[in-house]
């Protein structure tokens, strides 16, 4: 085997955003990278995403609204947030570290993290367009918003979004944006509602279409030597000493120089015994495809209700609600209810019966909002996850970060706040 800042093959397990952004930036150094999954690309949370690159809102999502909105709304199933009522040891243990980061100090400290990020998330989608000599770059682009819309039913709700954008400035990061009318609004998009009263034009956002990205980001690995492995349902990760072992199920087994554990919800499954102790939470969202009479052009968000909607070609993604319980839950019909009946009020043109493409997807999530990203207590053994709802925004900064840490290169000041073996909830 390789020395342990000149690998030779890693091993990438997860096969979504984080996954593969891994694979890109290891193969820009020449670096042999195997793929593996359990179900296939995008089998995980990146598929249904609202496919958002919004620096804007990448936000931390335990904020002090959790407490004027009280728990009754935590365990309302037609409210955005929903806590089941039965919850296991994991589930509370991260509940009332979600608590603790919810007040408005720990808010702000988690905001001027974000602050640090800037950009940088939507230059490391320019970095992996562009392709290098190592092969080519991803064909399926990012499109720019022109502009990011938000819609309320009235200015005070606004209200809450323009604070939120203050307390981005005052911590180091910059929002560009206009304020609509409704009118406005409907101006831009006709498919609003009289319902929607105002408006936020943001700037400087984009978007994609998560299944086809996710596609395009895997060709390029496949085109540039990397292999990717379906099907693949791994049961124990071996550290050799100068070598590392990922073992699958029926015996099938791969051994490289590290490996890099990339599996969103499920990533306490295999890093516990490697000193990874914050807990990664399923905060599962739900989403479906509608077909509007007027497709929008611009992604929109209703943030009152919880509502983010991508135009994705000839079909409308509408996504929501933030669902705490476990990842392999099967899908609750009346979390997508919910959904509509929020949506509802603000479109018009749209037959809500005629949904297609419903999904449910767990979201990995820690308590303090910020992701795991570096090598755990075998410098061998890497993790890549706990991004909450910005996976996909910050999927390849992430794997960027990870593929630095691996090849002892410089990281980002940034990533000492994602340290995998801090303490905490």
């Amino acid at each position: 085997m390789a020395s342990a800042t000149t690998p030779e093959h890693v091993v990438i397990v997860g096969a979504g955003f984080v996954g593969l952004s891994t694979a890109w930036y290891l193969q820009e150094e020449g670096v042999k990278v195997t793929v593996v999954d359990r179900g296939g690309v995008a089998s995980g949370a990146s598929w249904g995403n609202a496919g958002w690159l919004t620096p804007a809102l990448t936000l931390p999502i335990a904020e002090p609204s959790i407490f004027s909105n009280g728990l009754k709304m935590m365990m309302d199933p037609a409210s955005p947030l929903y806590i089941p009522l039965k919850a296991d040891a994991k589930l509370l243990r991260f509940l009332i570290g979600f608590t603790w980061h919810s007040t408005p100090r720990k808010w702000q400290e988690a905001m001027r993290i974000y602050s640090e990020l800037g950009t940088t998330g939507l230059d490391a989608f320019d970095e992996i367009a562009e392709g290098t000599n190592a092969g080519p770059g991803v064909v399926e682009k990012t499109t720019p918003a022109n502009p990011f819309l938000t819609g309320f039913k009235s200015l005070k709700d606004r209200d809450g979004l323009l604070h939120e954008f203050d307390m981005i400035k005052k911590t180091g990061g910059n929002v560009e944006y206009d304020l609509l009318t409704g009118d406005e609004l409907r101006a831009i998009e006709p498919t609003l509602a009289d319902d929607v009263a105002a408006g936020v034009a943001i700037k400087n956002q984009r978007f994609l279409n998560p299944p086809k990205y996710m596609e395009s980001l895997a060709e390029s690995v496949i085109a540039r030597g990397g292999d990717i492995v379906g099907s693949y349902n791994v049961t124990d990760i071996r550290d050799n000493g100068n070598s590392v072992t990922v073992i699958g199920s029926e015996g099938r087994s791969i051994t490289a120089d590290h490996v890099v554990m990339a599996t969103g919800a499920w990533l306490n499954d295999m890093t516990k015994k490697f000193g990874v102790n914050v807990v990664v939470q399923a905060g599962r969202g739900y989403s479906f495809t509608v077909q509007p009479e007027v497709m929008p052009t611009h992604p929109i968000y209703f943030p009152t209700q919880r509502v983010a909607c991508t135009p994705l070609g000839d079909r409308f993604r509408i996504a929501g609600t933030m669902e705490f319980r476990d990842a392999n839950h099967p899908l609750e019909p009346k979390r997508i209810e919910a959904i509509v009946a929020a949506a509802k009020p603000v479109y018009k043109g749209i037959n809500w019966e005629n949904r297609k493409e419903e999904w449910v997807g767990g979201r990995p999530c820690t308590a303090d909002g910020m992701p795991l990203v570096g090598a755990t207590r075998s410098p061998r053994v890497h993790v890549g996850g706990g991004h909450g709802m910005w996976g996909v925004a910050l999927g390849p900064l992430t794997g960027k970060m990870i593929a630095a840490g691996i090849l002892g290169k410089e990281k980002p000041s940034v990533a000492r706040h994602f340290d995998p073996l801090r303490k905490g909830f």
